[in-house]
């Protein structure tokens, strides 16, 4: 033993008794008072220099089967994994894709339902044989989600955090909800992390009233952080009243330089990052892309700046 051995008999212990020891705080809003284990998975999701981080979403298959460009994840996502903070998908695709010696952490798709073609107003085809037409005006089955993944399959797959949508004004919102708090229950038996995300549909409104009443009553009930849409008007109002960390949906498809732009306005009006999918995978150039967003989201690039990184990386990259 070190005490024993003749070599500390000169060396007087110090106890530090006149230093208190500190709780430093955490880097990440409204995270400070979580457990270790927690924290720990927070800090993987987001970088402790920024205080952000860039989710790469992948997940659209659950409900729309292999959309462009995830017709191959192994050929169109791997290659961006490197550049990314965390990796947002369904456990078929981390099971049968992810190789298991990332280091990225892992948001977990943890709700579903119905498919695309479930919420067609307007469906045609043949039913025995026949041609047949059926209207379904209304109908809005994509709010009818159930939870999709157990905490024990959660744990296996070694998840940071697990992604619920949460239909507010729907006709399912109470049971999208149901589910986010049964969610946060089970996880936090192990220190998981819980988002919540505002989920498209007719009842969602693109406003800020919409997104401030979204966001925070989903981390009143507790989840750690949260998924929203950026709008133009007012988004600093829907970051400054939620507690928890918001990161942005990309959304649809957008030119890159505007894709850029949303990304620099979100962040400069208080998200703590972006969860982008198809403004990456579905970029001209996919890798170039995802460094222009890095430079925006961790090292304060202008939209512009970003965009002419973008610009030059593509063109090295077709030369």
């Amino acid at each position: 033993m070190a005490d024993l051995d003749g070599n500390n008999e000169q060396k007087q212990k110090e106890y530090y008794t006149d230093t208190p020891q500190t709780a430093p705080n955490f880097f990440l809003k409204g995270s400070h008072q979580y457990d270790w284990g927690l924290q720990n998975r927070l800090a993987h999701i987001f970088n402790p220099e920024s205080g952000r981080t860039i989710m790469l979403a992948f997940d659209h298959g659950y409900f729309m089967g292999p959309t462009t460009g995830l017709e191959r994840v192994d050929q169109t996502i791997l290659p961006l994994e490197p550049y990314c903070d965390c990796l947002m998908l369904t456990r078929g695709i981390q099971r049968s894709i992810i190789p298991a010696s990332t280091q990225k952490a892992i948001a977990l798709r943890a709700s579903g339902g119905t498919s695309m073609v479930s919420t067609i107003d307007e469906w045609e085809g043949e039913i025995g044989g026949q041609p047949a037409k059926l209207a379904r005006p209304g109908y809005e089955p994509l709010s009818n989600e159930h939870l999709a993944v157990d905490i024990d399959e959660a744990i296996r797959l070694n998840a940071s955090v697990l992604a619920v949508q949460v239909f507010i004004g729907s006709q399912h919102e109470r049971q999208s909800l149901q589910n986010l708090t049964n969610l946060i229950d089970a996880a936090a038996r192990y220190g998981i992390a819980v988002m919540g995300v505002v989920a498209v549909g007719r009842a969602m409104e693109r406003t800020a009233k919409y997104f401030r009443m979204a966001t925070r009553l989903m981390a009143e009930l507790g989840c750690h952080m949260v998924k929203c849409y950026h709008i133009d008007d007012g988004f600093d109002t829907i970051t400054s009243c939620c507690p928890v960390p918001i990161v942005i949906a990309g959304g649809k498809k957008r030119p890159e330089k505007d894709a850029l732009q949303m990304a620099f306005d979100a962040c400069a009006q208080g998200a703590s990052g972006v969860d982008m999918g198809r403004n990456i995978f579905q970029a001209d150039a996919p890798v170039p892309m995802m460094k222009a967003v890095r430079g925006v989201v961790h090292e304060g690039m202008s939209a512009s700046d970003a965009f002419e990184l973008y610009e030059q990386l593509k063109s090295e990259e077709s030369s």
